[in-house]
Parts: C-alpha cells; structure tokens; sequence
C-alpha cells in the first residue's frame, strides 16, 4: 500500500496546548453531562404487532397471459383490467414449505417489483379470514440484503485502499455517528426531550467522537472542533429565528403529519430544527477541518506569513469552498425532496403562494439557515487557526533566550531571471532503457 505522506504538523507551544485543553476538556465536558441529563431513560418501546409472516424464495418460472375483462366497469375505461397478468413460480426459501415450490399472482399496481427468473424476493402468507386453515402466497418486494452487503464490502474497501490508516479511522467515525444517532438522539427526541436540545448535545458529541478519532488529537483538530462547535450552536440560533420569523409548525411534510397522529406528544417544530443543525454538521466538519489544514500547510509553506496574512490567506480558501458547498446544500435537499417538488410544478396555484407555502418555506429555510452557519464557520475557524499557528513564533529560541529570527525571502536579480527565462531547455540527459524512454523507476526526488 506504502507509506502515508501526511505530513506532521510543527509542534504546538506548550503554553498554546495548555490554552486549548482548557477550553476544550469542559466543553467535552459539559457535552457528557448534557447526554448523561438528556439520555432516554423512559423512551416508548415499539408495540409489538401482528406483522404478516414474510419468507424468502426465488423464482423459478413466470408465464404471463391475457388478463380477463373486468366484470363492472364505468362507461368510457378499458374492459379489461391493468396488467401484467399470469403467474409466478416461487421455490420457497424458508419457513414452513421451505423446498417447496408455490403459485403466486404476477404483482401488479403501483410500485410493483418487476419480477424476473432467477430473482430473490420476499413473500407474504396471507390466511383466508373465512377459513384459517387456506393461507396463499404474494410477492412483496424484492430481497436486498445481499446487494447491500456487497455494496457496504466496496464503500469500506474503497475508503480504506485510498485513505489507508486515515479511511480505516473515518470508516470508525461513521460507525460512531450511527450509534449516537440510533442510541441518543432519536430516543431521546421519541422520548419527548426537547429536540433542539438533544440535537445540538448529540451533534457535539458526534463531533467530538467524528473529529479525534479520523484526524487525531492534535492543535489543529482542537481548532476545528471549536470552530465546528461554535457554528452548531450559530446554526440553532439562527434557524430558531428563523423558524419563528417564518412560522413554521413543522407539519410541512408528509412524513410529519404521519407522525404527529401516531405520536402526538413530539415536539414537531424542535424536530424541525433538530434536522436542520444534524443535516448541516457533516458539511460543517468538512469546512472546519479543511480551513484549519490551509492556515497549518500555509503556515508551514512560509514562516514569514503574519498573522493577519494568514488570516486573509486562507479566508480565500474558504470563500472558494464556500462557493461550491453553497450548491451542494441546496442540491441536496431539493434532491431528498424531489418527488414533492415535481408534484408543486403541476400545482395551479400562483408562484407566490407555492414558494410561501410551509412546505417550500420549510426547505428555503433549511439552505438557508445551513449555509449562513457554514459561512460563519470560515471566518470563526481561520481567526482562531492564524492565533494558534502564530502564538508561539517566538518561543522556539526561548532556551537560548532570544526569539526566532525571521528569514526574508532572497531577492531575485532581474537580469538573471531574464536569462533564465531566454535559455532554451537542455535535453534529458538521465539513462534510458532499451526502448528509449527515461527509466521509470528513477527518482525524481532530487529533481523536485
């Protein structure tokens, strides 16, 4: 695989990593003793019911035929009724005619898995309410299980192959961002905590965990989980006026309404912004940690650099990043919720009230709010990246008693540039192999 070429950061002063652990120990914390208070001592246990048995086949055989005319129908439709028509052989997998082979109707209506030879899919036993003993099989859906794994397989092997030590690590990150969600953040919102509480307590702890653990405990990662934790909290501030100005219930989707009939007693407008400071933390991270490694790399490309130089440095970074993720977020939420908004371009209704309706409004305000967190990220994190960076340029001779002289850079003569630059190239004089072309294995090292 070879070496890693990540290369070390300069050694922070000690009287910098004194400040820093200062500051950020009690926030880590207080973050725990905000879980521990939050935590879901008391959440609702799903209440057990009595799902249809589902078992696995595979298809052995599919014969399509004419489908019969339907019996009543309204004047001005097709006599016949909507297709595909015929049966399905299905070897069944497990349970309790597992070896044997059954019938099952071709599936039809919207969503329909389209059903070929050789496919793995799921049935359902369903019992004739008049007679228990008559139970018929249907196909439900198709079996996934195997392709998932298969893609997971390629997803951690792809991370792992190009980020070696550092993909191993962000692939444990991962693991740790799903168990604070399935364990803390969801229950305890099922459980009736305050959603923007548990949101911004879970998110932290998230970073916390995400941020040490793929980039190591360092200065630089110190920096960027400050920065990263100052903007969540921006973030909720922010999208709580928001959300205000706005007001916004939180009913403005579907899957909202579903939830409020069946749990009436959660908060649907804190869960609303609870989504908007989880959705925006992976992007936060990224912004964080990547200005933090500029004012580091630009820091070590030139000693010389002020801090203000360092500062208006690497905000350029930023303002270029900023530009792309900006479009990243918008794309992303209007792709989660394309089907809706492909169902608001046939609405009737005048382009005002489709935009201020709650549910376009909802969204507007998740960009929104998401991307004026992210850009008060940069600032934040690359002021307090330059004053690290910086802090301790003078300690390095403190064992000599005198400061680290600072090397000008040398001057250029203009008339040895012009030469330089009128000479015509030397040919490659390095050995070549038999065919005539340079040796590949010779280094470049010394050339570079």
């Amino acid at each position: 695989m070879g070496a890693d070429h990540t290369r070390s950061a300069p050694p922070t002063p000690p009287r910098v990593r004194r400040i820093l652990v200062v500051t950020v120990v009690p926030l880590f914390l207080a973050t725990l003793v905000a879980a521990i208070v939050l935590w879901p001592r008391d959440a609702p246990r799903p209440e057990a019911t009595d799902d249809t048995p589902r078992y696995h086949g595979t298809v052995t055989r599919v014969v399509s035929e004419p489908c019969p005319p339907n019996p009543v129908v309204p004047e001005g439709t097709p006599t016949t009724a909507a297709g595909p028509c015929g049966t399905v052989t299905v070897r069944v997998q497990t349970g309790p005619d597992a070896g044997q082979e059954v019938q099952t109707p071709i599936p039809t209506g919207p969503g329909a898995p389209r059903i070929d030879v050789g496919d793995d899919i799921i049935l359902v036993s369903l019992i004739d309410p008049e007679d228990p003993s008559v139970s018929t099989y249907n196909i439900a859906e198709h079996q996934r299980g195997k392709p998932l794994v298969w893609l997971a397989v390629l997803f951690a092997a792809a991370i792992v192959a190009f980020g070696r030590l550092r993909g191993l690590a962000a692939l444990g990150g991962l693991a740790a961002s799903f168990a604070i969600l399935l364990t803390f953040v969801l229950p305890g919102i099922s459980a009736g905590r305050p959603p923007l509480a548990v949101a911004i307590v879970g998110a932290s702890l998230i970073m916390f965990v995400v941020l040490y653990l793929t980039h190591g405990i360092s200065a630089q990662t110190s920096v960027a989980v400050l920065g990263t934790l100052a903007s969540l909290v921006l973030t909720g501030l922010l999208g709580l006026a928001a959300t205000g100005a706005t007001h916004l219930t939180g009913f403005g989707s579907e899957d909202a309404t579903t939830l409020s009939m069946f749990r009436a007693d959660v908060d649907l407008h804190g869960l609303l912004l609870a989504g908007i400071i989880i959705g925006s933390l992976g992007v936060l991270d990224d912004v964080t940690v990547t200005q933090a490694a500029a004012v580091n790399e630009l820091r070590h490309a030139n000693p010389n650099l002020s801090r203000r130089e360092l500062y208006r440095s690497a905000t350029r970074v930023g303002r270029a990043h900023i530009a792309s993720v900006v479009n990243t977020i918008v794309l992303a939420y209007a792709g989660a919720s394309l089907p809706l908004l492909l169902l608001l371009t046939a609405d009737s209704r005048a382009l005002g009230q489709i935009l201020t309706s709650e549910f376009l409004t909802t969204e507007i305000v998740r960009s929104v709010v998401a991307t004026l967190g992210l850009i008060a990220a940069v600032p934040l994190t690359t002021a307090l990246a330059a004053v690290v960076t910086t802090a301790g340029r003078g300690e390095a001779g403190a064992h000599t008693g005198e400061p680290t002289p600072l090397v000008p850079r040398p001057a250029t003569d203009r008339a040895e540039a012009l030469r330089a630059l009128s000479t015509p190239p030397t040919r490659n004089t390095s050995p070549a192999t038999p065919s005539g072309w340079p040796d590949p294995d010779r280094s470049t090292d010394t050339t570079w």
